[in-house]
């Protein structure tokens, strides 16, 4: 069924071509930005990183707190964020660039992002996929959504590892490509924003599958 939501919506949206970036260090302080937070914020937040040339792992570190923290302030808890992207900064430079760590076992690679503060699962999941190009789904509150709403999940809040592995399973038994974890992740979040919502907009779902909503 998870196949088929992703069809359907290829249909309807068509690709996303989601992140949005010019470079994958980019998709990682957007990663790191968008938590608790609306893309548009983050974009003003990279925007004046970049007027200020600090879009490298090499330039946030020795920035001083105070700068930075005024930079992405549009994104929201701007302090704790600003010692994340210096922790995220740090991590990628010890590790020898974005390049060499796109080399590591993703199962290694995940262990050692997840324990850099800063980083929860779904920030490096984020960058996992979209920044080191590596097979791994992006599980957010929008796909726990539409998952239970679609009846794939019997509860809403199901654990982040158990849908992960649902929809991996289900991708590897179709031979799906990068870009198919790419599309569907971006996909359902758009399909959450514009009609998915937390009041859903039912009238404008073209999903010809059962949802509960309609059921109940």
């Amino acid at each position: 069924m998870i196949w088929k939501v992703y069809q359907k919506l290829l249909s309807i949206y068509g690709k996303q071509n989601w992140w949005p970036a010019e470079t994958p260090f980019e998709v990682c302080v957007g990663a790191i930005l968008t938590q608790n937070t609306n893309w548009q914020n983050v974009e003003k937040a990279i925007e004046n990183l970049k007027k200020h040339n600090l879009l490298s792992p090499e330039k946030i570190p020795p920035t001083p707190l105070p700068t930075l923290q005024s930079l992405i302030k549009p994104t929201g808890f701007y302090k704790q964020k600003a010692k994340y992207l210096k922790n995220l900064s740090l991590f990628i430079i010890e590790n020898g660039g974005l390049e060499n760590l796109q080399k590591e076992n993703l199962q290694a690679l995940r262990k050692k992002l997840l324990k850099v503060k800063g980083v929860g699962r779904e920030t490096a999941d984020s960058i996992l996929l979209y920044a080191l190009n590596k097979k791994i789904f992006v599980i957010d509150a929008y796909t726990k959504r539409l998952f239970y709403r679609l009846g794939i999940t019997k509860k809403e809040n199901e654990p982040y590892e158990s849908l992960r592995t649902l929809v991996e399973t289900e991708f590897k038994r179709h031979n799906a490509s990068l870009e198919d974890y790419k599309e569907f992740h971006a996909l359902i979040v758009r399909h959450c924003k514009e009609v998915c919502r937390k009041i859903p907009i039912c009238q404008n779902c073209e999903l010809s599958i059962s949802c509960m909503l309609k059921l109940n």
